[in-house]
């Protein structure tokens, strides 16, 4: 019999020939109107060629305010149409299914790229000035319906589906997360609040491509910012979509820049982890609270652990991304029986000619050229040697060492699971309407602008 892994499965309308999904990364292979190049459609359908089941080509952005690299792919403007039809097409041509990832970028949108001043939730400020201003009623509605517009452009091209990304502390996440999202008005608030913007894209979405077209989000279980999003949050949040019909949540965790800006981001995301799927056990509890089907995505890098990870319930869907990028048929290795695990080290090197607008197969290339030359298996022993330290980014990091008991069935015999879930939910709607009216941060955090959030009253979603 076949291993469940390859099982032949349905996301609503979205066959999938196996529960392998190639998570959404920026690649920098776009042009500089944000079009797709003759270089991004080659990955992605090399990336078909090699046996996933679903691709999330990322973070195509939906307005042009919302760009964070040059480079990055746009969904901005009908004129991205014909090259994201062709894109579709190659995957297609190539046996994949493929999914457009969607995002608008908020606080991390690049002014100098953009000529425009970023926005979130409330404005930031550092010592060097400025990073951000809050976002008023009608730069949200402008927002959502940019999703909208740009999740029709996605159906319009052929894509199988569209991937609305709110995690890694872009503008979406950064609603969601307390740390960010200190507003007094409809927005901000309890959890519920803060999700209002999050639950508003998704309806503006489904409106614009309709019932029988899935529609996935990427969402957060943690923010690794002290004070940020908690797991209670996101479970609220989770089944609020379930409600509203969405049809898959991929897991995920971290954010892109806090560490760099603000300096506050909690000392559990540098932990060094030796085993693997970072966030199983955020996984294994939201699974008890919903019944949408979950991709876990983060440093799953062996086969067993995804079979595992499958067959006992803990997710539907195994996400990878840098070990696609070091070896992209993996998944049609492990189909054909080599199961040695991925050849990926996890110490972000691809990262680094993505930056220099290189494409992320470059370090891949570069590794395979030094392992033949017998400098250490995908550089390793060579990046030993010369005393290099191995990069840590804390958006790839855990809370915590994944434990064994976290991977079990989803009726489940996980400890304690869902009273832990219940008493944060509980005290989470007891909190939230006592609080102030403009609750302060912490009197470090100088980049916060109270002015940005004016004292109203919370308003109950």
């Amino acid at each position: 019999m076949a291993a469940k892994l390859f099982e032949r499965t349905q996301i609503r309308s979205l066959p999938m020939a196996n529960r392998f999904v190639r998570s959404a990364t920026y690649d920098s292979l776009a042009d500089r109107e944000g079009a797709v190049t003759p270089a991004l459609i080659d990955f992605h359908a090399l990336l078909a060629r090699g046996g996933v089941g679903l691709i999330l080509p990322g973070y195509a952005y939906v307005l042009k305010d919302g760009r964070a690299h040059v480079g990055q792919l746009g969904a901005h403007d009908d004129a991205m149409l014909r090259g994201l039809t062709d894109l579709a097409q190659a995957v297609h041509e190539a046996g994949g299914r493929v999914a457009l990832q969607i995002v608008h970028c908020g606080a991390h949108s690049d002014a100098a790229d953009t000529g425009e001043q970023p926005m979130g939730p409330c404005a930031i400020s550092t010592a060097d000035g400025p990073i951000c201003r809050a976002m008023t009623r009608e730069d949200i509605d402008r927002v959502v319906q940019g999703f909208g517009d740009a999740a029709a452009r996605a159906q319009r091209a052929g894509f199988d589906a569209v991937q609305i990304h709110a995690a890694h502390g872009y503008l979406l996440s950064q609603f969601m997360s307390p740390f960010y999202n200190r507003r007094t008005d409809a927005y901000g608030g309890s959890a519920l609040n803060r999700g209002r913007i999050v639950f508003e894209v998704y309806d503006r979405v489904r409106q614009a491509v309709g019932r029988e077209y899935p529609v996935l989000i990427k969402l957060n279980c943690t923010d690794f910012l002290d004070d940020g999003l908690q797991l209670s949050d996101v479970v609220l949040t989770a089944k609020r979509l379930e409600e509203d019909g969405i049809d898959a949540i991929e897991l995920s965790g971290g954010t892109i820049w806090g560490h760099r800006v603000l300096g506050d981001v909690n000392k559990m995301a540098f932990r060094i982890v030796q085993e693997e799927a970072y966030y199983c056990d955020a996984a294994s509890l939201l699974q008890r609270e919903v019944e949408t089907p979950i991709i876990l995505t983060g440093g799953i890098r062996s086969y067993e652990v995804a079979r595992d990870l499958v067959e006992t319930g803990v997710a539907d869907y195994i996400g990878l991304c840098r070990p696609l990028i070091r070896e992209p048929d993996l998944v049609m290795r492990w189909e054909r029986g080599d199961l040695h695990k991925s050849a990926c080290v996890s110490d972000n090197a691809c990262f680094r000619p993505i930056r220099e607008g290189k494409g992320p197969l470059r370090a891949r290339d570069t590794r395979i050229a030094a392992a033949r030359e017998d400098r250490g298996p995908c550089g390793e022993q060579e990046r030993a040697a010369s005393g290099r330290p191995r990069l840590h980014m804390p958006w790839s990091r855990p809370p915590a060492p994944p434990t064994r008991h976290a991977l079990h069935k989803r009726s489940g015999t996980l400890p304690n699971a869902a009273p832990i879930v219940d008493s944060l939910i509980v005290q989470e709607a007891r909190s939230s309407s006592a609080a102030p009216a403009c609750r302060a941060p912490p009197t470090r955090r100088s980049w916060w602008s109270a002015s940005s959030c004016s004292p109203t009253s919370r308003p109950s979603i």
